[in-house]
């Protein structure tokens, strides 16, 4: 326990460092983080030493406590300096978690007159926000059975193939390809035409599938074809298996199920409604794939860049983009939503049971990348899929309850539980934002969004009076 109590003390001060960073970059806001820092870092400082002292390392059950605790943690001290920068408590930290758990729903106007420093912090959150995610997803949840994550274990684990020497460097070259990714994204966004504040930054919400634009018009404030191909291609790198990478890179084979599967379903998706709006609305070809690739590919990944508004593009367009907001992009990618490699399973359990009904004997084996699924990677798959659907459900519900429209509050729970950003409707699509809301509405988005981007079993476990039992045992 204490050994949790010292990482979130470290993970304040990494934030007060962070804050520190943006203070010396730029002057104009440097008192806000200064002061942030302080607010921050002090407590962080008496967390570590207090526990440091004590602790004897992480047990299992102690990382359903980790996981959930350094999320509200870092949301926490992302929050501060968007509260002294004048949001109130309750913006700050809707805009906060909404950047670290890289959702993307802003509830921040005016952005093109923001002052740099502001944007630079919601730009630094978003990409914090999604490596933790890929050290959560590759080195927590598998471990902690989240979900059937265990599966993804055995196919991130390089260690079992010898291909890397230890979880420390496979660590290192994540996160050398996460920052090499970010990189060449903003040399390429500086080519097409941005600025070096804005190429940095949006490499850094590019690469995160985050999404956090530093103008109202999102990514649709650059009218340059180049510039939107350059962004559908890295959200998509960013949507990727990050091990999937390093596997490649070493093995020279870039074989994988569940990316092959989710490269598939964006090809069809894409080539139907680039089709329905040639059709629709007279559209040229290559206009409407670029709009159409850009445009799913950023929800799909999570991403929730917007370079047009796409809910007037019809009901067809409108029952897709709300059906691709709980897709979500490869598990061990900094996407959120359900996850490619779910889906898989999930497809394959369906087929298994159809099967069954007309051939009640047979013995049907689901296997994936030549492995087969073990029983209880299909419970944790099913488990997912039915506490994903119950908490979309309830949340939607306390959101209508609350006084939204029933589509807005339908489409704001999916948004929020899968961290896409932009959903459906004149408030909070791609054409609006979350400001109008309520603070009850949005404090109900928050908790959807941290819950969504922690899987939900690792925050529901820790409502089990048997799990303290364990703990205090």
């Amino acid at each position: 326990m204490n050994f949790v109590i010292f990482v979130n003390g470290v993970a304040l001060l990494f934030s007060a460092a962070l804050m520190l960073l943006d203070a010396l970059i730029f002057p104009d806001t440097a008192r806000i983080f200064a002061e942030s820092a302080l607010f921050t870092g002090f407590p962080g400082i008496l967390l570590a030493i207090c526990a440091s002292a004590t602790f004897t390392g992480l047990q299992r059950l102690h990382g359903f406590l980790l996981t959930s605790s350094i999320w509200v943690t870092a949301a926490l001290a992302g929050a501060v300096p968007l509260w002294m920068a004048g949001l109130t408590p309750v913006d700050a930290l809707f805009e906060s978690m909404s950047g670290i758990t890289t959702t993307g729903a802003t509830v921040m106007s005016g952005l093109d007159q923001t002052p740099h420093g502001v944007l630079l912090w919601r730009a630094i959150l978003q990409a914090v926000g999604g490596v933790g995610f890929i050290v959560t997803g590759i080195a927590l949840l598998p471990v902690l059975r989240v979900g059937g994550m265990q599966l993804f274990q055995t196919e991130s684990s390089d260690r079992s193939e010898k291909e890397i020497g230890s979880a420390a460097s496979f660590a290192a070259a994540t996160l050398a390809v996460y920052l090499g990714l970010m990189l060449l994204c903003g040399v390429f966004y500086e080519a097409g035409g941005m600025g070096i504040f804005d190429a940095t930054t949006h490499a850094m919400t590019t690469l995160s599938t985050g999404g956090y634009s530093n103008y109202d018009a999102s990514f649709g404030h650059f009218d340059s074809a180049y510039l939107q191909w350059v962004g559908t291609g890295f959200m998509l790198a960013g949507g990727l298996p990050f091990a999937w990478y390093i596997r490649g890179w070493r093995k020279r084979s870039f074989g994988n199920e569940q990316v092959a599967a989710m490269l598939k379903t964006l090809s069809v998706v894409i080539v139907v409604l680039a089709a329905w709006l040639i059709v629709t609305r007279s559209l040229p070809v290559a206009e409407a794939f670029r709009l159409v690739a850009f445009n799913v590919v950023s929800v799909v990944t999570t991403t929730g860049y917007a370079t047009t508004d796409y809910t007037v593009w019809g009901p067809v367009a409108q029952v897709a983009f709300l059906g691709l907001t709980i897709v979500g992009g490869c598990t061990g990618s900094t996407s959120g939503g359900a996850k490619a490699l779910r889906w898989l399973i999930f497809a394959r359990s369906l087929k298994r049971a159809v099967r069954h009904v007309h051939a009640p004997h047979s013995v049907g084996q689901i296997r994936y990348e030549g492995r087969a699924v073990a029983p209880d990677v299909l419970n944790g798959v099913m488990a997912f899929f039915v506490f994903y659907a119950v908490t979309a459900s309830v949340i939607a519900i306390v959101l209508a309850f609350l006084g939204m429209e029933l589509d807005a509050a339908v489409s704001g729970a999916l948004t929020a539980l899968a961290n896409v950003g932009p959903g459906l409707g004149e408030v909070i699509g791609p054409a609006g934002n979350f400001a109008p809301l309520g603070a009850a509405e949005k404090l109900v988005l928050v908790l959807g969004m941290y819950l969504g981007r922690l899987e939900l079993l690792t925050v529901y476990v820790l409502l089990m009076p048997a799990f303290w039992r364990e703990v205090r045992g």
